[in-house]
């Protein structure tokens, strides 16, 4: 059995996103999940003085070490004014300070989704375009806008097109990480 790592970029405990994220780890097969809270990680804001002072904190290597365990990593990201949550950006700034190759190139699917028509399209194309260029395992990403409209959360499941869509992309996220 695969390990996947969940990440819901945000610190919110009633996020769209972890939903999403949730739903897209139930169409995996014979893989066990670890979801890695925001809050279960809240690390000082990073700055080079305080990382001076008092090094690296042990939550931001407990963090990288439950990425570098895992067969696979699904997140979701929340989008805040165009770009990554601050609880987000501060991990990814602390794990790149333990090692620059931040998800250690294990396979990886990111999505994001918003109420609004963009569905998060501004931070998934950020996060995309910085890490495909360090992480050959990052094998696609997916936009749902409209989550309250393309999401229906008493049959959990997803409207077409996006179902198919997202479905593609599991079932290539899950032959990388078999193989």
């Amino acid at each position: 059995m695969k390990s996947v790592v969940l990440i819901a970029g945000t610190n919110s405990s009633n996020s769209i996103n972890r939903t999403l994220l949730k739903y897209a780890a139930s169409q995996l097969k014979n893989a066990s999940f670890k979801e890695l809270l925001m809050t279960d990680f809240e690390l000082p804001l990073y700055g080079i003085d305080y990382e001076k002072q008092n090094g690296i904190p042990p939550l931001a290597h407990q963090f990288k070490l439950e990425i570098k365990a895992c067969d696979g990593i699904l997140i979701s990201l929340a989008e805040h004014n165009g770009a990554y949550t601050v609880a987000f950006k501060n991990i990814l700034d602390w794990i790149s300070r333990i090692e620059t190759d931040v998800w250690v190139k294990k396979p990886m699917l990111v999505m994001a989704t918003s109420p609004g028509k963009r569905g998060a399209i501004g931070v998934l194309g950020m996060f995309y375009s910085r890490y495909t260029l360090v992480n050959e395992n990052l094998l696609g990403k997916f936009s749902l806008p409209y989550f309250l409209k393309n999401f229906d959360t008493s049959k959990n499941s997803l409207k077409e097109p996006y179902q198919s869509e997202l479905g593609s992309l599991i079932e290539r996220f899950q032959l990388v990480m078999d193989s």
